[in-house]
């Protein structure tokens, strides 16, 4: 199927949410369209080049649907969008068309979890890991001055995947504002809503979600997401999380992902 593509230097996880400030014309032309028929657009990531101008980088071959679940329109035509990762995909052929936008002919990616009991096992480990990850390096961030952590996922109250897909505004994100008050306070609220999220009753979701939560190399989020299965995104998240433990362990300062993801926001 032909799907119009946004490409970031950012990498979409399925249940995830993503906002995202519009302004250059061939995606603001591209937003329209995805609202005016109730589509969603593609989320691929820019291995190397730029967001704006000619795209005269080199972009992975799986990305992540974007749903449209809110959108503000500017008078000159910006936007302001808050998305959600829907399903994977592969491009077949990146396609030159009529549109000033990049769009691909992609096959839609199944979700096969691997073996179950094995993926159970790794969900409970992965999850008790990750909360841990978190105790350690919030500390860390607010003695290096660093960003603050938030949490934002979508809760979805359509659950067929693929009737979601065509709603162009259902569903909101779930956010914890997690930056208010005394560091004690914020830590409290983090680690709660980390509670809620890391349940294991669906090891697929929850890969996901970490996925998109801890802070990694963008190459490894990539890999992350093209896992051939739930139960070796769970192996990953156990290898990457156990490495980032070890280093907070030991007072060494947590990765700092390329500041250019903070511009992912913004086309």
């Amino acid at each position: 199927m032909d799907l119009p593509l946004f490409p970031l230097h950012t990498v979409l996880c399925p249940g995830v949410a993503l906002p995202l400030h519009v302004f250059e014309e061939r995606y603001r032309v591209m937003v329209g369209r995805c609202i005016d028929l109730g589509e969603p657009f593609g989320v691929v990531l820019i291995r190397q080049g730029r967001e704006v101008g000619p795209l005269d980088g080199r972009i992975a071959r799986v990305g992540t649907t974007a749903l449209i679940r809110e959108a503000g329109r500017y008078p000159d035509g910006r936007y302001d969008l808050m998305t959600v990762g829907g399903r994977r995909f592969r491009i077949a052929d990146v396609e030159n068309g009529p549109e000033p936008y990049l769009t691909a002919d992609v096959r839609y990616l199944d979700e096969p979890i691997g073996d179950a009991l094995t993926a159970r096992g790794l969900s409970e480990r992965v999850s008790q890991r990750f909360l841990r990850y978190l105790e350690l390096l919030q500390p860390a961030l607010d003695d290096d001055d660093g960003p603050e952590i938030e949490i934002e996922v979508i809760v979805d109250d359509e659950p067929d995947a693929e009737r979601s897909e065509g709603s162009g505004a259902a569903g909101r994100p779930e956010h914890e504002d997690v930056t208010a008050g005394t560091d004690a306070d914020r830590r409290e609220l983090l680690m709660a809503a980390a509670r809620r999220l890391v349940t294991p009753e669906d090891p697929t979701a929850l890969s996901y979600v970490l996925a998109g939560l801890v802070h990694v190399e963008l190459p490894a989020r990539q890999g992350l997401l093209e896992a051939m299965d739930t139960e070796a995104r769970l192996r990953r998240l156990d290898d990457l999380l156990s490495r980032e433990i070890r280093l907070l362990d030991r007072h060494l300062k947590p990765l700092v992902v390329d500041a250019r993801g903070a511009e992912s926001r913004r086309n």
